[in-house]
Order: C-alpha cells, then sequence, then structure tokens
C-alpha cells in the first residue's frame, strides 16, 4: 500500500505518526511538503525536519512539484491537510477514484462568521461539486469538525476521529506516581500552564483561580509556562491578587524541559476557548503523568478526556473574555467551574493520582501515533472492501457531531 499525506510543511506533531505510517507501510509513505518551514517558527524553535527520508520537498523544484502530482495520481490512499493543497486534490478526484482523505481541524471557530473565509468557500465549491462524488473521507483533528461538517451538509457520515500524535515514551506506573492513602494536607501540590500568552488562552483564569484557593487555605503552587503579550499583564494580575507568591512566571523553555517540567507537577491546567484547534500539549501533558484539567472547548478534550477517568473537564471561558485594552472581562461561569474541578483534585489525592496512570494509559494504548498509523491502516482496508471502520474508540472511529 502506497500513502501519501500533502501538507504544508512537516513539524514535530506530525512526525510521530509519519514515523510509524513509513515504518508500517516499508517504506511506501511520502509526506509532500508544499511549502518550506516559516523563518519564525524556526526563529521559535521548531525543528526541520525535511530531511527525512519520507519528505518530499515539492517547493524546492519543479521536478519535485512533478513527482507531488505523479504521487496524487498514483499513490493508493492520499491525505490532504491544509489549504495550500487543494490542488493536489482537485488532481487525484479528477483522475482517479481511489480513497482520499481531508485532515484537518475545525472550519467554524468563530461561527457562521468563518462562512465569509474565501479559503473555505473555495473548499466548500469544490467538495460540493467534485470531492463528493469520489472517495473522500474526513480525519476531525478536532471533536468539532464532524459538528462544522455536518453544518454544511459536508461529509455526512464520512468523518473519523484524528488529531495530533506526540510520542508516548515515559513509563508511568503506580509505583512510580506513589499512589497511597499516605497523603498529608500540607503538602503543597504543584500546578502547571503552558501556552502562549494570549487573550484566547485565557492566562487569566490559573490566576483567579489561584487566588481562590488561597483564601481557602489550600497548598498549592502554579508555574505558568509560555510568553507573549499579555505576559507582564499576567505578572501584574498576580501581584494585584497578591498570589505572586504562589504563581511562578517561568517563561519559555525548550521542549524537553517542557516534558520534564510535566512530570513534577501533578495537575496541568489548559483554559484555552474554542479557538483551540486540537491543542497538543493535552496530549503531552496526559502522557507525561499529569492530570488534565482543560476546556470542554478544545477540540482535543472532548476525543482524549473521559471526566473523573482520565482528566477533568470544565466550562469554557467565553471567547469573548479576558484581557482588554481597558481591564479584564472574567468569565465567572469558566472561573467557577476550574475552580471547583481543580478543587475536588485536591480534595482527593488518591483519585488524582488514579486518574493520572488512566490518562497515561489512554495516551500509550488508544491515542498514541503507533495505534494512530494502525488504526488508519484498519480504516483504510476496511474501506477498501467496501465497508466502515471496525474501530470503536479512538482514531478512526467514527466521528459525530457532539
Amino acid at each position: 500500500m502506497t500513502i501519501v499525506f500533502f501538507s504544508n510543511f512537516i513539524n514535530h506533531h506530525q512526525k510521530p505518526v509519519a514515523d510509524e505510517l513509513y515504518r508500517i507501510t516499508g517504506g511506501n509513505y511520502t509526506f509532500v511538503e508544499v511549502n518550506p518551514m516559516y523563518d519564525w517558527l524556526k526563529r521559535g524553535g521548531y525543528s526541520d525536519f525535511s530531511h527525512l527520508p519520507y519528505v518530499l520537498r515539492a517547493w524546492e523544484s519543479e521536478e519535485n512539484r512533478k513527482k507531488a502530482e505523479e504521487l496524487a495520481i498514483s499513490s493508493d490512499v492520499a491525505l490532504f491537510g491544509g489549504h495550500e493543497v487543494i490542488d493536489y486534490a482537485i488532481l487525484r478526484s479528477r483522475s482517479t477514484n481511489k480513497i482520499s482523505f481531508v485532515v484537518g481541524e475545525r472550519w467554524l471557530k468563530k461561527g457562521w462568521i468563518n462562512l465569509f473565509s474565501p479559503r473555505l468557500l473555495k473548499f466548500q465549491w469544490y467538495y460540493h461539486t467534485l470531492f463528493h462524488e469520489k472517495p473522500f473521507y474526513r480525519l476531525c483533528s478536532s471533536a468539532f469538525a464532524a459538528n462544522d461538517e455536518y453544518k454544511m451538509f459536508s461529509f455526512k457520515d464520512r468523518c473519523y476521529k484524528w488529531g495530533y500524535f506526540t510520542r508516548v515514551d515515559t513509563p508511568i506506573s503506580q509505583q512510580e506516581v506513589k499512589v497511597t492513602q499516605d497523603f498529608s494536607s500540607s503538602d503543597v501540590v504543584p500546578i502547571m500552564w503552558c501556552s502562549r500568552f494570549l487573550k484566547w488562552k485565557h492566562p487569566e483564569l490559573p490566576i483567579l483561580m489561584a487566588e481562590r484557593l488561597k483564601r481557602k487555605g489550600y497548598h498549592f503552587s502554579l508555574d505558568m509556562y509560555g510568553s507573549g503579550i499579555l505576559y507582564d499583564r499576567a505578572i501584574t494580575l498576580a501581584k494585584k491578587y497578591a498570589v505572586d507568591n504562589i504563581v511562578r512566571f517561568c517563561g519559555n523553555i525548550p521542549n524537553d524541559e517542557i516534558l520534564a517540567a510535566m512530570r513534577n507537577h501533578d495537575i496541568f491546567l489548559f483554559t484555552s476557548d474554542q479557538n483551540e484547534g486540537w491543542g497538543a500539549v493535552a496530549n503531552e501533558a496526559m502522557s507525561n503523568g499529569c492530570v488534565l484539567v482543560g476546556s470542554d472547548a478544545i477540540g482535543s478534550t472532548q476525543y482524549l478526556v473521559n471526566d473523573k477517568v482520565n482528566g477533568l473537564l470544565f466550562k469554557s471561558a467565553n471567547k469573548r473574555s479576558g484581557f482588554t485594552k481597558l481591564g479584564i472581562k472574567v468569565d465567572s461561569k469558566a472561573l467557577d467551574s476550574l475552580t471547583e474541578k481543580v478543587e475536588w483534585l485536591l480534595n482527593h489525592p488518591l483519585e488524582r493520582k488514579q486518574i493520572a496512570i488512566a490518562a497515561y494509559n489512554n495516551m500509550k494504548n488508544v491515542w498514541s501515533p503507533k495505534n494512530a498509523a494502525n488504526n488508519l491502516i484498519s480504516l483504510i482496508e476496511n474501506l477498501q472492501k467496501g465497508r466502515d471502520t471496525l474501530i470503536e474508540v479512538g482514531p478512526c472511529s467514527k466521528a459525530f457531531p457532539l
């Protein structure tokens, strides 16, 4: 079986599953880059993987572009991710009846206003005039992608769960996380937040939560990693609410150090609103022993988290809330929900450790790059035989509107 994936460029979120597909197919997997990686991402620490043996740099030469076009037609299976590759999808749909997948996050992050996007209008035009007559399917890298497709009468009964798949290589066991009944009420529980300091990431929520929990007498620390335009304002907010002795601002550090930090924290807060398409930091936190407390509007959390089993979900902040030009607009319902969930974890240390183990097992056994690649091959083989997926949970199981 030959598989080709067309996307803008390969990055560290795509590499693990690409490695597995290359291995499973015996080298018959190609990742076609249509653009070089942006310089600002390289400056931000992104690794350049364009040298990998399965990467074809279509942007590099006319010869490579023609090879990419040949692959679009000849490959047994083609995956298309991003608006930059639509011309290759059009070429394939006009040239063959072989299986294809459109891979991506949700279209309507901002609601119906997104329908005015030229990219979305172009894609929907080709879907309804060309793709829907062919064996084109949707791999949904967001729990809300199927919702959006069904609203636009696209990919009905052709949506399957997908995502971003980070490596899972840190053994977590009951012994390593020390699951016992012996917990002291004076133990300081380390909590972590890691993101860009942007309005839709809602860095105000962890700080305001810390103020509430401090007043209630809980023992914890909160480390906030990252940088952004709201970084200084977040520091000022922590001082205003007298939690600057609890909240530590750690700045940017390399990804390997972030993963190591996760192993030294019990709870990870993921507070983005619906603008977060997937959020691979959720995978990383759950794979490294943290209990994820995530917003229910994030693309990944509805797929990855079973509430109070392998993580916790809280009510997302309204996208209009957060830092404003004049100050701050707090979504009180989101803050109440986040505080309630974290307080429950602080009051239930044994359950907290058990949830951490369940989270790791979910990432290792269900949402790992290896399992995703195996499930994709299984889905392809079933579709080629005229059957639907036999997978019931995780990657390549059926995706329906929530």
